[in-house]
């Protein structure tokens, strides 16, 4: 066995990086794949709502403000239980966490189709927040198990592409199911709809725990030399944020509080979560008054306004696979932020200059998706470069969770702008969060500790450090 390991390993270091990008183009067809589709239908299962609302005014009696009270439930549920749904992540597995957590969400957002009452509705879109705050987390802690930093920027927009593959289909199926299932058995035609897309989610959590691996030394589908190698690769990287030194394994391991509590008095990672704060608060305005500004610009029928509406979300994927396969390439992370920043400023002024033109508000508004979509797996691949793995799980859900309070602030001061100075003025007050966001992620980068690691510091003799 171990004469079979050397041997393999010697061929695959003959090969040099075509040898390592086999095998982790190999890992990347076995969990992506899957991983995305069950994104895909953790965002059905958090916006569907928004169009069950269509039909629910006929069975149910619920103000518009009932629904916004719902929205924001769901994500004070999301930025409470981010952080220990990652730790217990960690601590138990990707295969029973992902197990427990999309049985329960998927069995909620199915039960959101049986509300009478108001109360009912905030308690399930707060639980559905609290059981899907460790999905997106936890999937990026799971997946810098099997990739280097050096790779992490492409297989994070791989997989965060499903979101915005969701926010393409999601509008047609929902339509979809509207027309076709009304009035069809007991249910009305939107509860079909919470029902039908929400029990998916159980069927997928099975499929993970069976299919899934929780590290490459568990997989039985990768040779010996190969887990070796990737090893390796992950070793070499843990070094670098050590300072050259692996860690002491008889070193007591720090409490969660201590390991959090450390976090927070970092500069680095708080700027880290006050860019992505501004990122996601931006980005959720955008997607929000997106339709508004469709029809604004001249957009016609509700055919038409999902075509067009279409057209950014399917030139983002295109814009996050490419440019996160050059940052990785390029072995750079920092410039194509800023530059991805940069480009969605520019998409928004010029849809302002465009003045309510519908082509050249479209072709702005599709650069700035580009930017915007670009941008946030970048950020996160920036993160995860300057976490060990005692911070790894800690580190990911804390800027995230702060990030996500964006989602709730953003379409707040959108609507102020709004109604003060009118679509222009909101586009502007957009231009300025995602130009902080990059400047903020600068100046977190230039505060990170100096040691290894992409963008860990100016002057390292790691390629991944220097712009």
């Amino acid at each position: 066995m171990a004469t079979s390991m050397n041997h393999g390993a010697r061929i695959l270091h003959l090969r040099g990086a075509a040898g390592m990008a086999a095998i982790y183009r190999k890992i990347s067809w076995r969990l992506l794949p899957l991983l995305m589709l069950c994104y895909l239908v953790a965002y059905l299962d958090r916006v569907n709502v928004g169009y069950a609302k269509l039909q629910m005014g006929a069975s149910l009696d619920f103000s518009e403000q009932v629904y916004a009270f719902g929205a924001a439930a769901f994500f004070i549920g999301y930025c409470l239980c981010g952080l220990p749904g990652n730790l217990l992540l960690e601590k138990v597995g990707a295969r029973k966490t992902l197990l427990r957590m999309m049985l329960c969400w998927g069995a909620i957002a199915a039960a959101v189709a049986f509300v009478r009452e108001p109360v009912e509705f905030y308690v399930l879109r707060f639980l559905l927040g609290v059981l899907e705050a460790g999905f997106f987390p936890g999937v990026i802690l799971y997946l810098t198990y099997w990739f280097p930093a050096s790779r992490r920027a492409r297989v994070f927009a791989i997989f965060a592409s499903a979101a915005l593959l969701a926010a393409v289909v999601a509008g047609p199926l929902c339509a979809v199911t509207l027309k076709h299932l009304r009035d069809y058995g007991v249910l009305d035609a939107w509860q079909w709809m919470l029902v039908t897309q929400g029990l998916p989610a159980v069927l997928l959590g099975v499929v993970a725990y069976f299919y899934l691996d929780d590290k490459p030394a568990d997989a039985n589908w990768l040779s010996s030399f190969e887990q070796q190698m990737i090893a390796q690769d992950l070793e070499r990287d843990e070094d670098a944020l050590n300072g050259g030194a692996a860690e002491d394994g008889e070193e007591e391991e720090p409490s969660p509080f201590a390991t959090i509590w450390s976090l927070l008095r970092e500069p680095s990672i708080v700027l880290l979560a006050l860019s992505n704060l501004l990122l996601i608060g931006a980005s959720y305005a955008l997607l929000f008054w997106s339709p508004m500004l469709m029809q604004h610009w001249g957009a016609g029928s509700h055919t038409e306004l999902g075509l067009l509406t279409a057209l950014p979300n399917l030139a983002g994927i295109a814009g996050m696979i490419l440019i996160g396969y050059d940052s990785d390439r390029r072995r750079e992370r920092r410039g194509h932020f800023v530059a991805s920043m940069v480009l969605a400023a520019g998409g928004l002024g010029l849809a302002i200059a465009a003045d309510n033109g519908l082509a050249w508000s479209l072709a702005g508004l599709t650069l700035a998706t580009l930017g915007i979509a670009a941008a946030a797996p970048l950020l996160v691949a920036i993160l995860t470069g300057m976490l060990n793995r005692r911070r790894s799980a800690a580190g990911i859900a804390l800027v995230g969770s702060i990030g996500l309070l964006g989602g709730a602030l953003g379409p707040m001061l959108s609507e102020h702008m709004l109604h003060w100075g009118g679509s222009a003025a909101m586009l502007a007050a957009l231009i300025v969060l995602y130009l902080a966001a990059g400047a903020i992620l600068l100046w977190a980068l230039r505060l990170a500790p100096r040691r290894g690691g992409p963008d860990a510091g100016h002057g390292q003799t790691d390629k991944m450090a220097r712009s």
